[in-house]
């Protein structure tokens, strides 16, 4: 590969460790937006674990006004769920399909986030700094006059 491929290789890592990087941050960013919604309009509610996974769970509740409620999304931060499980439920009341476990909020997100950040720039960094140093040692040299 000639010098000017590498670099472009280069670039393209870099571009996608730094995409990477923004889109962890964004989603910590989309959770807090979410418990801030939640939080300027709570209700809560008993709900039922109809399936569970470590990324989407589906839950069933009933709000107080007797409409029953099966967020298409499933619930936010569904970690450690059960199916069958009753579970203490926050919710928006103006959309009643933005729904939390009850006493988790955005803190959960940061751990994973950085983790995917910090594995990123863990594999990038060294990809990165052998491509300079092949980008460098590719580079046709230019004499030197004295």
């Amino acid at each position: 590969m000639n010098a000017q491929m590498v670099a472009r290789v280069r670039l393209g890592v870099l571009v996608t460790a730094t995409g990477i990087s923004i889109l962890a941050v964004l989603l910590v960013l989309a959770a807090w937006r979410n418990d801030h919604t939640i939080d300027s309009d709570k209700g809560v509610a008993t709900a039922e674990v109809l399936s569970a996974g470590s990324l989407r769970s589906a839950i069933i509740f009933v709000t107080p006004d007797g409409v029953t409620h099966n967020p298409q999304l499933g619930v936010l931060y569904p970690t450690n769920l059960t199916v069958g499980q009753r579970i203490e439920v926050e919710y928006a009341r103006s959309d009643p399909d933005l729904v939390r476990v009850a006493g988790r909020d955005a803190r959960v997100a940061i751990v994973p986030a950085g983790s995917v950040i910090v594995v990123t720039w863990l594999i990038a960094g060294p990809v990165i700094w052998y491509l300079r140093r092949r980008e460098n040692s590719a580079a046709p040299s230019t004499p030197t006059s004295l």
